[in-house]
């Protein structure tokens, strides 16, 4: 049997992520999802277990410190991290997996898996970024200059990744995403 595709989404906070990532499992049925940890509050509608396991900064640091993530990053106050057991076990069986993490996470799997896709999603611009975070309205003024500040700091290194996509249009991106995992995953029949 052969190993699945580990295809890793990343990009600053803002640009649209999350967004495809749905967007991708719906059209891509065969792709299995991995649900993150963080110790971040859950935002309006987030269900612990479905869109994230929420956990307080003991028991991260806890599991950390056990080997259970397969990557993990501190990103303004907050950890996010990926469990191990369950990636594994799918790509093990054959399954295809899509991860949606940061920057960080996305170098510490690329540097665990390094035959993983790995596809920084970009803003069109840095004023549609902002409008985009404004535009959440979960964040003080001074989280959003953070988070500002850290997705440029990110921009700057997205030559880092396989593939680039501009999240100009969210049908437009997913199409592209979902190019790249096809021809990856036709490529690696041959």
């Amino acid at each position: 049997m052969n190993r699945g595709l580990l295809t890793v989404l990343s990009g600053p906070s803002g640009v649209g992520k999350g967004t495809m990532y749905s967007r991708l499992l719906q059209r891509m049925p065969g792709l299995k999802v991995s649900v993150s940890a963080t110790t971040r509050k859950p935002r309006s509608g987030e269900i612990d277990g479905v869109h994230y396991y929420f956990m307080n900064r003991e028991d991260f640091i806890r599991r950390r410190d056990e080997g259970a993530f397969l990557e993990w990053a501190e990103t303004v106050g907050n950890f996010y991290g990926t469990p191990k057991a369950p990636v594994t076990d799918t790509l093990d069986a054959g399954g295809d997996v899509l991860l949606e993490i940061d920057v960080k996470g996305a170098r510490q799997i690329k540097a665990e898996y390094p035959d993983c896709v790995t596809i920084f999603v970009l803003p069109p611009s840095d004023a549609e970024l902002e409008r985009r975070l404004k535009g959440r309205g979960t964040e003080s003024d001074e989280q959003i200059k953070a988070r500002l500040a850290l997705a440029r700091s990110e921009i700057a290194t997205s030559g880092e990744f396989d593939y680039r996509v501009v999240n100009d249009d969210i049908d437009v991106a997913v199409d592209k995403v979902m190019d790249i995992i096809n021809s990856v995953k036709g490529a690696r029949k041959c």
